[in-house]
């Protein structure tokens, strides 16, 4: 009952115009990446448990639209988020992307795309598709990666500009995301573990600390991300390094536990 519940809701869920969620009602014509990671493994998961094919395919549109309309030609990464409308003040007004790639937007979405794999049956004609993201943000993302330390920043391609900082959720969320996907065969193991394997250990070395109590802490974390609302976040450079951060944010630990079951199993 509450899986149909929730179905239900995504077939009252406005979507664009070009397919794909909106991000909230509140956020109209609007499809930001870590949104994905709220509706798309949930989707594809009921569609293989209740048989519902129709729904990979919703699933597919959403997630290569997403990158259609976020990726960077030139670095590849996937800008935070998009206004189809154009109206948003945070959007471009030719492309309607943001401004930035804000690390944890594109960590949602890793993740999202290597956990809807695991039920997009291996025949569907769209799975390729999803193969091809993975492979093109791998890709991406390595180039970003932190050299001295294995970890992402806030905002990934200026890890050199004042008031960044080295992010856990981001690098929790990346460090899962190759991991996983060397696991499952979806990225090349002799390409990628190098990457992957500095990632985990490097968030070990430089993201989690222990105290003098014995608990462990990841730190530091951004606790929100967003665009728009109010009051009005405007997706700038200034925005994203000044939002608030805290120690142990779920939305950092529950990744690195993810991570470090994936790392667990590339080890044995």
């Amino acid at each position: 009952i509450a899986a149909d519940t929730l179905r239900a809701q995504l077939d009252r869920h406005p979507q664009t115009e070009i397919g794909g969620f909106w991000h909230k009602q509140i956020y109209p014509h609007q499809m930001w990446l870590d949104g994905l990671y709220m509706g798309g493994p949930f989707l594809a998961q009921y569609a293989a448990t209740f048989g519902r094919p129709e729904d990979f395919d919703l699933v597919v549109r959403w997630f290569v639209n997403m990158e259609k309309v976020s990726r960077d030609p030139e670095s590849g990464l996937l800008y935070h988020g998009w206004d189809e409308s154009r109206q948003q003040r945070w959007a471009d007004p030719v492309t309607g992307q943001s401004s930035h790639f804000w690390g944890r937007g594109m960590g949602w979405y890793g993740m999202a795309l290597v956990d809807v794999l695991d039920f997009i049956p291996e025949d569907h004609p769209g799975r390729d598709s999803i193969l091809a993201i993975v492979r093109r943000m791998a890709g991406a993302i390595v180039r970003v990666q932190d050299e001295e330390t294995g970890v992402w920043y806030q905002v990934l391609d200026q890890g050199d500009r004042e008031g960044n900082f080295l992010e856990g959720s981001v690098s929790a969320m990346f460090s899962c995301f190759l991991l996983k996907a060397i696991n499952k065969g979806y990225i090349d193991r002799n390409e990628y573990e190098e990457a992957a394997v500095r990632a985990y250990d490097g968030m070990v070395e430089h993201l989690v600390s222990t105290r003098e109590n014995g608990t462990i802490v990841i730190s530091p974390v951004c606790q929100v991300g967003g665009l728009g609302g109010n009051p009005y976040r405007d997706g700038s450079y200034e925005y994203y390094i000044n939002e608030r951060q805290r120690d142990n944010d779920p939305k950092a630990t529950g990744p690195f536990i993810m991570a470090g079951i994936q790392y667990d199993m590339l080890m044995e």
